[in-house]
Order: structure tokens, then sequence, then C-alpha cells
């Protein structure tokens, strides 16, 4: 539950995440060791009693190896998919800003062409040279 808040607030931290699983594999260590907190108490008095084979304890110690390298493989699979999810998002806020940029600079353009209706078209004066007198005859 820790790990999975940690990764849904957006935590990617590896440190962090190793750390969470550590802590995961050694509460499912103490849950399936041989006091059997799941098992209830009288599983627990046979388990005392009766001293496990070498066989089971190998099976046991290869499911819960099994059992952690899946919880590892799914949380990592949760971050990738966090992952995916946040730069999905960031492209959207990406291209709603530019749709936003884009229709203001439309509106602009809208603006100013109507100015241009309204006013007519402003040519440039011409700068012309200043008049020049007829050449007078010797």
């Amino acid at each position: 539950a820790l790990q999975l808040a940690y990764l849904h607030a957006g935590g990617h931290n590896p440190a962090i995440l190793d750390q969470l699983l550590q802590l995961q594999v050694e509460a499912t260590a103490l849950e399936k060791g041989p006091t059997g907190l799941r098992r209830g108490r009288r599983m627990a008095l046979a388990v005392r009693a009766e001293p496990p084979s070498a066989g089971t304890q190998g099976l046991d110690a290869a499911l819960l190896a099994v059992e952690v390298e899946n919880q590892r493989l799914e949380d990592k699979l949760l971050a990738l998919k966090a992952v995916r999810e946040r730069r999905a998002n960031a492209g959207s806020r990406a291209a709603q800003q530019h749709t936003a940029e884009l229709a203001q600079l439309q509106a602009e353009v809208g603006m100013l062409r109507r100015h241009v209706e309204q006013t007519g078209p402003r040519l440039p004066q011409t700068i012309l040279p200043p008049p020049v007198a007829p050449q007078l005859l010797p």
C-alpha cells in the first residue's frame, strides 16, 4: 500500500522503491515464517512440534522468491505506467498551451484585419522631390 501510494503521488526514486520492496519482502517473510502469523494458533503449535522437512523449506523459499519477484515486476510495471501517464499528461498540457497560443494569435490577426477594413488601406505618402522650375534660356 505504501508503494502504491508513493507511485500514485508521482514518486519514482529507485532507491525509495527498492527500500519499499525490501520492506515488503521482510513483511512477507515474517508472515510466512515458522510462527505462521496468518496460520492461526493451532498451526503455529503444529509447526513448532514438527520441524518441516528440507524439501518443504526449499519449496517455501522458492515460492517466496517467486512471489517477491512477481511483486517486483508488478511494481516496475506500475512505475512504467505512471511514467507513461505523466508523459502523456505533459504532452497534453503542451498541446493545450499551443492551442491557446494559436487561438490568441488568430484573434489578434482577426482584430488587425477588422481594423484595416474599417480605416481603409493606408498607403505611405510618396516622397517626391521638390518641383523644378523650367530652365531659362540665356
